[in-house]
């Protein structure tokens, strides 16, 4: 039976104002003009988030299963239909666990893989990170959690300046896992041999990384100028200053600029006290900082709330879709299923009202309740 919804759509190449997008099942089958009486609700992609850590008070770090149940679903309410489960630096014992219990979950769709940021980062740009768990990257690590993942690892994170990066970059890209460059002091050569050698992201780019400087570009310069690295942007003012989120997606273009949330497990709760990857967190007005040093410790955003702030800022609809949804999902490799209103990809898509507030939410065909 085929289903459709109407109103302005956002498509890969712009908007079609008066328009409908159909389905069969779990596949898109029509994206057209359809002249209705007025424009209706926007109907965007469903959200592809490539970096969060948990929300809704439930977190993935800790590698639980139900957790990371909890954690996707209220994600999804907030119009997130594809999502990585991030996790933060870790004994290995506890890499190895949060694999083999998030396997099954990739399998089953609720997550579309594991992202490992850390624990092979740098402990100057450390950030919210644990400093007593970061170590130098470790090849025999992660083919063992590549191999006991069976597809579920999609990404890791590291700092290419420490020793060994490049040869774990080289192993995760033959392994068609993705290679991050993040929370790193490297500078702009360094940076540059990690892209060579396939690093194709760059982790919540400026924050955790050596600033830029004329006489030494360092990271962010690198990651910016290279055409294979998508950029992960935190678009909630804290992260970010509007103008640096707007002069970003100018230079990368959206193509190359993600949004992300970075989200922790206070993301949609009460301000307080949370934790995170075993450190103490308070969140005050919506800003998580670690208790010990004040460092930002992730954010409480949601995808909706990013592409609302991305469009506050500056940002035209049809570019900030693509950086919440099209872009993302190239990036991790998943282009081909997800991320587009586009004939034969998966029926995911997201209705707002004119402020951008999710109304419903589409995934596979079947309304979120």
């Amino acid at each position: 039976m085929t289903e459709r919804v109407n109103g302005r759509v956002v498509t890969p190449t712009g908007v079609i104002r008066q328009g409908c997008v159909e389905w069969g099942g779990d596949r898109i089958t029509a994206v057209a003009e359809y002249p209705s009486v007025r424009d209706g609700h926007w109907i965007l992609p469903g959200f592809v988030d490539m970096h969060t850590h948990g929300g809704g008070g439930h977190t993935f770090t800790t590698g639980d299963a139900d957790q990371a149940r909890a954690a996707a679903a209220f994600h999804l309410g907030h119009g997130t239909t594809t999502l990585l489960a991030s996790l933060v630096s870790a004994p290995f014992a506890v890499m190895r666990s949060a694999t083999e219990a998030f396997a099954p979950l990739v399998d089953e769709g609720v997550l579309a893989g594991v992202h490992f940021e850390g624990p092979y980062l740098s402990a100057a740009r450390c950030g919210a990170q644990n400093p007593e768990y970061l170590r130098d990257p470790s090849t025999d690590e992660l083919a063992e959690l590549i191999e006991l993942g069976r597809g579920a690892v999609r990404m890791v994170t590291l700092a290419p300046e420490r020793d060994g990066a490049l040869e774990a970059i080289k192993l995760l890209t033959a392994r068609r896992v993705v290679a991050a460059v993040g929370h790193t002091d490297a500078t702009f050569e360094q940076t540059q041999a990690a892209i060579a050698a396939g690093a194709s992201v760059g982790t919540h780019l400026f924050n955790g990384m050596r600033p830029v400087h004329h006489r030494e570009p360092g990271p962010v310069v690198a990651l910016l100028d290279a055409s294979t690295v998508v950029c992960e942007l935190v678009a909630d003012g804290v992260h970010l200053h509007d103008g640096m989120l707007a002069f970003t997606t100018t230079t990368a273009g959206p193509d190359r600029a993600a949004l992300i949330t970075d989200a922790m497990a206070a993301a949609g709760m009460a301000d307080g006290a949370y934790e995170l990857g075993g450190q103490d967190v308070t969140v005050t007005d919506g800003v998580a900082r670690l208790a010990r040093d004040g460092a930002i410790a992730g954010s409480t955003l949601t995808m909706d709330a990013a592409l609302r702030h991305a469009v506050h800022a500056g940002i035209p609809m049809a570019d900030a879709a693509r950086m919440a949804a099209t872009t993302p999902a190239r990036a991790i490799g998943l282009g081909d299923r997800v991320g587009a209103l586009q004939v034969g990809l998966r029926s995911d898509l997201v209705v707002l009202d004119d402020d951008l507030n999710v109304v419903r939410v589409l995934r596979g065909g079947s309304w979120v309740e």
